[in-house]
């Protein structure tokens, strides 16, 4: 037999792995987020130094750029501090830098379109940094000069506060996502809660511990529930049905033995009472058989047609009895289809149709239809009808001595009707014979 596979285990893989998706979407999203809106705002703080830088630029009267020697940014004023200013003057081709490179060579920008603004990172100095350049075309005492300005800023800082941001990103997330799988895990082993519980109750079951499944389930799995205690309490009753069948078969034989054993002292009654004893021992093993193989209720049991059952039936008997010239007469709707097993039905109608048969004197009706929540079944003769409606269904009671047949197959019908929880009436026809009604529940 195959290995099992767990239900839970799936489950919590399948959830782990959607989670763990979602978490490393949303964090990597949420990361690059953060660090577009950290370096906008670092940008954004360069160029508010290009404003000052352009407040604060003068031109004298030979065109040379002059510069106070303090800004309101102290950082331009201190040496490697992380914050560097440039101005390129395009017509004299000289460059203007702030305190703060002093002993560095930033990688100022020395071309750019007049108006044109440029963010970007670049590298130089053995360094990495966020740079923001702009270009404008000054003009002082009717002359013009294009300026080329650009604030550099180590990029160090910038990595570092986004790698901090990431780690307790990370942090949170991968704690988050624990703390989910954990209530997964606790959620799956509750809601699977019921399912334990069941194969708990089946193991008791199986060790005689409890006749049937007891506790209450949700929804979902109450029909599961349902569907097993029907199984279980048809086995039963078919192991029942198998033990008193061989009860009864092991009592009725007795009684048949003793009068074979009997006859043995006289050899002259010896075949008479062979073949009387033996049809009865016949009879019997018949009625029992057939008791013990009922097939009962049959919920599992695929929908069968009926239709073509029945005429199978009555074209068999027409040739039976093809010397009376019977007129079986079917009213059945073609589509009309019933959970019972074929067996069962074939037993059913077959007797039913066969006593009916031979006590009609011309013609045999059957008739099947379905009503709300059960299947009813009427086969009727114009026979002479049933003297005893009550006995004629014991085992070897037949109706009339001098008709052949052995008083079993209404018996065996009963034992099937009351099996299957129905109900079987024996009563006169208007055709002025006897008439069976059988009545089937929804299985």
């Amino acid at each position: 037999m195959k290995a099992g596979y767990s239900i839970r285990n799936r489950l919590l893989v399948g959830a782990a792995v959607v989670l763990l998706a979602f978490m490393a979407g949303a964090g990597l999203a949420v990361q690059r987020a953060n660090t577009e809106s950290v370096r906008a705002a670092y940008f954004g703080r360069l160029q508010s130094t290009i404003y000052l830088l352009l407040a604060a630029a003068e031109l004298d009267a030979g065109g040379a750029l002059v510069m106070p020697p303090e800004f309101a940014e102290p950082r331009l004023s201190l040496p490697g501090s992380g914050l560097y200013a440039g101005i390129f003057n395009v017509l004299r081709m000289d460059q203007w830098q702030s305190a703060s490179t002093l002993g560095l060579q930033p990688p100022f920008r020395r071309s750019l379109q007049p108006g044109q603004w440029r963010n970007e990172t670049v590298d130089g100095a053995g360094k990495s940094f966020l740079s923001v350049s702009y270009a404008v075309t000054w003009k002082a005492s009717e002359r013009e000069s294009p300026l080329v300005l650009t604030v550099l800023e180590d990029r160090a800082a910038f990595d570092r506060e986004v790698a901090a941001f990431t780690r307790t990103l990370w942090l949170w997330l991968g704690g988050a996502a624990v703390l989910l799988l954990l209530a997964q895990l606790w959620l799956l082993r509750w809601g699977l809660a019921p399912l334990r519980r069941v194969a708990s109750e089946i193991r008791r079951i199986e060790d005689g511990g409890q006749s049937r499944i007891e506790g209450r389930y949700p929804t979902e799995i109450s029909s599961l529930t349902d569907n097993l205690n029907n199984l279980i309490e048809q086995e039963r009753e078919r192991q029942a049905r198998h033990r008193d069948a061989l009860s009864f078969l092991a009592h009725s034989l007795k009684t048949p033995l003793a009068v074979l054993r009997s006859a043995l002292a006289e050899p002259a009654q010896l075949p008479a009472t062979v073949a009387q004893q033996v049809s009865r021992m016949d009879d019997i093993v018949q009625h029992q058989l057939g008791r013990a193989i009922a097939g009962g209720a049959a919920r599992f049991a695929p929908p069968l047609l009926v239709a073509p059952i029945l005429e199978r039936i009555c074209s068999a008997l027409a040739k039976v009895y093809a010397e009376r010239a019977l007129d079986f007469s079917v009213e059945c709707p073609a589509d009309l289809a019933w959970r019972i097993d074929e067996g069962d039905l074939f037993e059913m109608l077959g007797n039913l149709l066969d006593n009916g048969a031979k006590w009609a004197r011309t013609q045999v009706l059957v008739r099947i239809w379905r009503e709300p929540g059960s299947l009813c079944i009427r086969i009727e003769d114009d026979g002479p009808g049933f003297s005893d409606t009550e006995s004629i269904l014991q085992l070897h009671v037949r109706g009339d001595e001098r008709t052949p047949g052995h008083g079993v197959g209404l018996a065996v019908v009963n034992d099937l009707v009351t099996s299957h929880q129905g109900e079987l009436k024996l009563s006169s026809s208007t055709l002025g014979g006897g008439r069976v009604d059988i009545v089937l529940p929804v299985p």
